[in-house]
């Protein structure tokens, strides 16, 4: 009787500390959506993270002890411990190697690994429990069954996705967009029928569920490869937003089919907010959430859209750019994953301290979806220390570009090309853009004139105030910086 009552506390407050763990991973939301705040975030979010851990294997432990188990707590430890210290220990090694240009597809490969987590997680509660299914099944059997179908659904459109999307971003494959025929079709065939096998697999009393599942699980991993792969490199920054939902909801999946409810809170937290956060891009982007998933534009570099001659453009060397700033009252410096690629964010630091030491007003313009993750180019600027009160978003900028002697291009195209305002035909119309071209010097950093990652072709860099400064982006500013 004793040991039942301190069993019971001890699942009472495991179940306590999950409750804690879900406040704090809210407040590590709330932490993150402000630059001062972020790093307090974080450890909420660590925090809540440890506790979850911690009453999870309190509670493996308490379920071993229970009569009917044959294995010891001894064991259990070792089976929880190895896979934990191995999974740290990656984790670890890939927080100290990765450079911020590979954050986002280390992130998409790590949504890779939550999706085949849900499928494992699916595959073992239906394989374990035996047949839930079939026409005598109870009504929770019937809700498990529905659980563990959609779970292994959402897990593997997830994982197939979320594999494209590193190939991509990694540059291990074309970003170009896969536009087979009749694609909106197959998709929704895919769907109608993987609707059906929920249907035989719910309703089988043969004992063949397994089959059902089986097949879905094969239409989903050619669905979602087929959702990713047929979306172009201009909508990448969304891709990677909307599989972090993807996986979220993988894992409140996961959670249903464990009955653990800090999955589940947890999985709808990070579901919901990358739905929302998707949203959000897609309407800076002026696009359809829908049109995106569907396919998106993009391309590998060649030229998309209605080809014209824009002219002649101008070039500039670091000395005379250096003479342009040392002169200027206002500067604005718009950053792209150019800068992430040549890791120039360090030196364009020490440039912005230079010039705000000799009165330069400088500033920083960030475009929504700048760089091929959300708040990549803020990331970026927080850790070359750049001054949080001087980097400010897309619409608090564009309206003081009339008024700005100098603006800096440095690695950004599609972000900033008028060809969204000014050409119906261009495939980015609508866009909303950084309107540097309203300045009156606008310097453009660009190894080559080659189009941006959406293909399409940028006349700003054929305007009259226009000049390209050639070469590596880093290098180019720290001459700028000993010339300053």
């Amino acid at each position: 009787m004793t040991d039942l009552l301190a069993s019971e506390r001890l699942t009472g407050l495991a179940q306590g500390a999950y409750i804690v763990a879900g406040v704090l991973f809210i407040l590590a939301l709330a932490g993150l959506s402000k630059h001062e705040t972020a790093k307090r975030g974080n450890v909420f979010g660590m925090t809540g993270m440890a506790l979850a851990l911690v009453a999870t294997v309190v509670l493996a432990l308490r379920q071993t002890s229970l009569p009917g188990f044959s294995s010891s707590v001894p064991l259990t430890l070792v089976l929880i411990g190895a896979p934990m210290a191995v999974g740290a220990l990656i984790g670890i090694w890939k927080a100290r190697t990765v450079e911020m240009t590979g954050m986002p597809e280390l992130i998409a490969m790590l949504h890779s690994f939550v999706g085949l987590a849900a499928v494992l997680v699916g595959y073992n509660s239906f394989l374990g429990s035996g047949d839930a299914t079939g026409a005598e099944a109870s009504g929770m059997e019937t809700i498990h069954a529905v659980e563990v179908f959609l779970g292994v659904f959402i897990g593997a459109v997830t994982l197939t996705g979320s594999a494209v999307a590193y190939l991509k971003l990694s540059a291990k494959v074309k970003s170009a967009p896969l536009a087979l025929p009749g694609r909106h079709w197959l998709n929704l065939a895919i769907l109608l029928a993987c609707a059906g096998l929920l249907v035989w697999f719910v309703l089988d009393d043969s004992g063949a569920a397994l089959v059902p599942v089986a097949v879905m699980t094969v239409l989903a991993l050619v669905l979602g490869f087929h959702l990713v792969a047929a979306i172009g490199g201009g909508d990448m920054p969304v891709v990677v937003s909307m599989l972090n939902s993807y996986s979220g909801w993988a894992a409140a999946a996961a959670g249903f089919m464990l009955s653990n409810d800090l999955l589940i809170i947890t999985g709808s937290l990070v579901g919901s907010s990358g739905a929302i956060l998707s949203y959000i891009m897609c309407k800076a982007m002026n696009r359809s959430f829908v049109s995106v998933i569907a396919g998106g534009f993009g391309s590998d570099g060649a030229v998309a859209g209605e080809a014209r001659d824009y002219g002649e453009h101008r070039e500039v060397q670091a000395n005379e750019v250096a003479q342009l700033l040392a002169n200027a009252k206002s500067v604005v410096i718009t950053p792209g994953y150019g800068m992430a690629v040549a890791q120039a964010q360090y030196p364009v630091a020490e440039m912005t301290r230079k010039l705000r030491d000799k009165g330069v007003d400088v500033r920083f313009g960030i475009h929504p979806v700048a760089g091929r993750l959300p708040g990549h180019m803020n990331v970026l600027l927080a850790e070359a220390k750049v001054p949080y009160g001087i980097v400010l978003e897309m619409d608090e900028i564009n309206d003081d570009f009339d008024d700005t002697d100098v603006v800096l291009v440095i690695g950004a195209n599609d972000t900033v090309n008028p060809a969204a305002l000014e050409e119906p035909g261009s495939p980015i119309a609508g866009m909303p853009v950084l309107e540097v071209w309203n300045a009156k010097e606008v310097i453009v950093f660009k190894r080559s004139m080659a189009t941006g990652y959406a293909g399409v072709q940028n006349p700003l860099f054929f305007k009259d105030n226009t000049r390209m400064l050639f070469g590596d982006a880093k290098e180019r500013v720290e001459d700028i910086v000993k010339a300053v």
